[in-house]
């Protein structure tokens, strides 16, 4: 049990309750501090070889997406897509190249040379006539530290300082569009049901202005009134404290304590909140112009409709299990777990009576459900395809972060290095009960999954929390399954050179 008064004064009661941060909360965090965060309990890496991931042919990719548009309007489809980060990290090597001209020379030349590539090539020219200048005489005049500091900087696009969303990612015959408008038109294309199409964007506060505005010049772009754009942002309640090594709370320059965002995972908060039946995820930068999203959308549907006939076949088996099942239909039951869900089960089952059988398989089928997009390794960083351990002496299909495993342990790092795909975040899921009633995530969370990295500030460091990852800890206790796609369909845009590769250039 922790005393908050061991480690707050007044004045940080104060400051927490305006923030509207819960003490058990607060609590939950300091412990995470003190004493460390497990790492996962990884068993063996999920594989095709092994079964954990499911393998499309073109047979079944047609029969899936099939079902997915049937089923879709029965249902209320909407496309999740977190775009609150800002962009600073893509500009990265642009950044040092300003602090000093010698470094990322190669890199520099490259983006020089492809300048007029970018779907931001003609608002920047335009900002540099109102100069009396223009892009060409720039070049001409080798001034590259100009244009670069146009292109991140307030005087310019202002680019380093918005998020992926607002930036134009792709140009077509007389139009150019920001991710955030690429997302759109791609849920046009698998997300809609019953002539509507919803899309939720989590946003930082300072940006959600420009976000709306933008929303609605697009919806009337395309004409199409039955478009919904909805916006949230990660709450200030949701962030954590940050401590010294020393484990107490780190204070700043006015004495007061430091509350840090808490990473991606606190927008499990947020999907909480959505309301629909099939929700797909998807990252903000993993977007492709119109002639790649066909095929992309292709697979899409073909995981959603997997999810569907699981989870219809899940519901059918809870109602079986309320009813007094048979001995038979409990074999089914169990079969259905071990070879569909994938779950692993390390006790002898004929110790359970009837009744312990039951109450184990609803618990197991009584969960949220997702499907999750699996790419095959070729270097790219991400989470990997994993059967862990749970504390029911069951172990289940689980996306484990890097961070998350202990590589010192010889047996997790050679399950870790024989990772033969990774997670490009490509999900679809329901929050939808049997029942019809809507799961609590925030019940299905593992708090054991979070990372504790050490960071600095004004030049002290610092321990700084982050809570379970969205696709990792946040959704741990969910039946999942893992499906090959093909890598093709993974596009993100970590750096501003990526926009330079093929897949982003309309060509």
């Amino acid at each position: 049990m922790i005393d908050l008064q061991t480690y707050f004064n007044d004045k940080d009661f104060i400051q927490i309750k305006n923030r509207g941060v819960d003490s058990k909360y607060l609590e939950y965090q300091i412990e995470q501090f003190i004493n460390g965060i497990p790492s996962a309990k990884i068993i063996e890496t999920a594989t095709i070889k092994n079964s954990g991931i499911k393998v499309l042919s073109e047979e079944s990719l047609k029969h899936y997406s099939k079902i997915y548009n049937h089923g879709k309007e029965e249902r209320k489809i909407l496309k999740f897509v977190p775009a609150s980060g800002a962009a600073t990290r893509m500009f990265k090597e642009l950044y040092e190249y300003l602090s000093s001209p010698n470094t990322n020379i190669n890199k520099i030349n490259h983006l020089i040379e492809n300048i007029d590539k970018f779907a931001f090539y003609s608002e920047l020219n335009d900002i540099l006539n109102s100069q009396n200048s223009s892009i060409k005489k720039e070049l001409t005049d080798k001034n590259y530290k100009k244009i670069i500091d146009l292109i991140i900087n307030e005087s310019g696009l202002n680019y380093g300082n918005l998020p992926k969303g607002l930036i134009k990612f792709h140009k077509y015959q007389g139009e150019k569009r920001t991710a955030f408008e690429e997302h759109i038109v791609e849920g046009l294309l698998y997300a809609t049901s019953k002539d509507e199409t919803h899309i939720h964007f989590t946003v930082s506060p300072e940006h959600k202005d420009r976000f709306e505005i933008l929303a609605q010049k697009i919806i009337k772009k395309y004409n199409h009134s039955k478009i919904f754009v909805n916006f949230s942002i990660q709450e200030k309640s949701t962030d954590t404290i940050a401590f010294t090594p020393e484990n107490t709370p780190f204070r700043n320059g006015n004495n007061e304590l430091l509350f840090r965002p808490a990473g991606h995972g606190a927008l499990i908060y947020n999907l909480n909140n959505v309301d629909a039946d099939l929700i797909f995820i998807k990252n903000i930068d993993n977007i492709v112009p119109d002639r790649l999203k066909k095929f992309n959308c292709e697979y899409k549907k073909a995981i959603a409709g997997i999810m569907i006939e699981i989870q219809q076949k899940i519901f059918e088996f809870i109602n079986l299990l309320h009813n007094n099942p048979s001995v038979e239909t409990l074999q089914e039951i169990f079969n259905f777990i071990l070879n569909t869900l994938n779950v692993k089960i390390f006790f002898n089952l004929s110790d359970l009576s009837k009744t312990e059988k039951i109450e184990f398989l609803l618990k197991k089928l009584d969960r949220p459900i997702r499907v999750c997009s699996m790419v095959k390794n070729e270097g790219e960083p991400g989470g990997g395809p994993f059967f862990v351990m749970n504390d029911d002496n069951t172990a289940s299909l689980q996306i484990v972060e890097k961070a998350q495993i202990d590589l010192t342990d010889n047996k997790k790092k050679e399950a870790f290095d024989s990772s033969t795909h990774f997670n490009p975040v490509d999900i679809v899921f329901s929050k939808k009960r049997f029942n019809g009633e809507t799961f609590d995530l925030l019940k299905f969370v593992d708090k054991n999954a979070g990372f504790i990295s050490h960071k600095s500030k004004d030049g002290k460091e610092l321990k700084a929390l982050e809570l379970p990852g969205l696709w990792n800890g946040a959704m741990a206790d969910w039946n999942t399954i893992f499906v090959e796609v093909p890598v093709e369909i993974f596009n993100p845009v970590k750096t501003i050179f990526d926009l330079l590769r093929p897949a982003h250039q309309n060509i």
